[in-house]
């Protein structure tokens, strides 16, 4: 077909746009100088656009924006994470944050799905949104810019994701699924208090480190015995805060963790199960709780028409570079906000780079994607928003 030529032809641009992007990350909703990027390239490709709708450094860009017709969206994030990066890329950070993800990928390959779709903007019998979106890495850049009814009129949307997600992955793949994807990034909080004490006379304490430390295995039961072997389900504690000297029992423990879950059944009842036993635990040791959950992005389902189609379209572009995935991996992705209002599908390359003879996890100071497959992504959007709006 032949934007896979147009693509050809702009790959030199998307890699210098990609490698800019790398060499001055910024996170959450502080993407100042990526925005003013953003901008001047859209305007260089005239290309309406709206800033700020509400979240913060988000951009918003149309192609036919007042046409009849079906509107289809295409989504990139844009953020970094605070991370040292450590590779030796001569495009490595030149500060202390690091695209350790994919998102400069991400935007340079909107900007140019951009180009692409307003040099043939008179072939659409329809619009398009391109939504750059900030804060993903935190789960909250998506929110606002749905609350402000920028998917309101959208029929479907479609967004991708680079790197190394989906590590059983052949090399150069497009990778996909049907239904759960991806899982929720829940978060939850919770204190458990008791009575401190000289650590000499522990008899005189309600000890919330005990206490706590039962909780930490006690939960883990809820996947041990409660849940479906067969359904996927995370609870892991990361962080547990309490005490000032090694000869004192504090008076406070607090742990905070993640709920993973595919489904939003299993999620919910997670979310209740830890509330349940955590309290009962307590009140067994003398101890009490409190109990804090937050609900963030919730599981990616991919919506199953959209995704076929999607899959179709990409094995006639790239036969033999398809590949459907055999479970849902445990990561979450804010994209699945977009999913709960509007049809659409989320898919993946698999593009790592090896360094130092090694795949490097996302969010690692060596993370680095292979630049020689991102075409494939460019094309496929692209492709498919121009056959949507046929």
């Amino acid at each position: 077909m032949e934007i896979k030529d147009s693509v050809k032809n702009m790959m030199k641009d998307v890699i210098e746009w990609r490698r800019y992007l790398h060499r001055h990350p910024e996170t959450g909703f502080d993407l100042n100088n990526t925005v003013r990027f953003v901008c001047e390239k859209l305007d260089e490709m005239n290309i309406e656009y709206e800033t700020d709708m509400g979240s913060k450094c988000s951009v918003i860009a149309y192609i036919n924006r007042n046409k009849s017709g079906k509107c289809i969206a295409i989504r990139a994030d844009m953020d970094a994470l605070p991370i040292k990066e450590t590779t030796d890329f001569e495009f490595k950070s030149e500060n202390d944050n690091m695209h350790a993800c994919g998102h400069d990928a991400h935007t340079a390959g909107l900007l140019c799905v951009a180009r692409l779709l307003k040099e043939r903007e008179n072939e659409l019998n329809g619009k398009v949104k391109l939504i750059f979106q900030p804060a993903e890495e935190i789960g909250l850049g998506a929110k606002g810019i749905i609350e402000k009814g920028v998917i309101d009129d959208v029929d479907e949307i479609i967004g991708l994701h680079v790197g190394n997600i989906y590590p059983e992955g052949k090399k150069g793949n497009l990778i996909f699924t049907k239904g759960p994807m991806m899982a929720c990034m829940d978060k939850f909080i919770l204190r458990v208090k008791g009575q401190g004490a000289h650590g000499a006379y522990p008899h005189l304490s309600k000890d919330p480190i005990v206490t706590a430390s039962h909780i930490v295995v006690g939960v883990q039961e809820i996947l041990g015995r409660e849940i479906n072997p067969v359904e996927p389900a995370v609870v892991t504690i990361g962080v547990i805060k309490g005490g000032s000297a090694f000869n004192i029992i504090p008076e406070v423990v607090e742990l905070e963790g993640t709920v993973r879950a595919v489904n939003n059944d299993t999620r919910h009842y997670v979310k209740k199960r830890i509330e349940e036993i955590a309290s009962n635990i307590a009140s067994a040791f003398r101890c009490e709780t409190e109990y804090e959950f937050f609900y963030q992005p919730p599981p990616l389902i991919n919506d199953e028409k959209v995704t076929t189609k999607l899959m179709d379209l990409a094995e006639r572009l790239y036969p033999g570079n398809v590949e459907e995935m055999k479970s849902p991996i445990m990561g979450g992705e804010d994209f699945a906000w977009y999913l709960q209002k509007v049809p659409g599908t989320f898919f993946f390359i698999h593009n790592p780079l090896e360094i130092d003879g090694k795949v490097w996890a996302h969010h690692t100071p060596k993370f680095a994607i292979d630049e020689n497959y991102m075409d494939k992504g460019i094309v496929l959007m692209a492709e498919y928003a121009k056959e949507f709006l046929k």
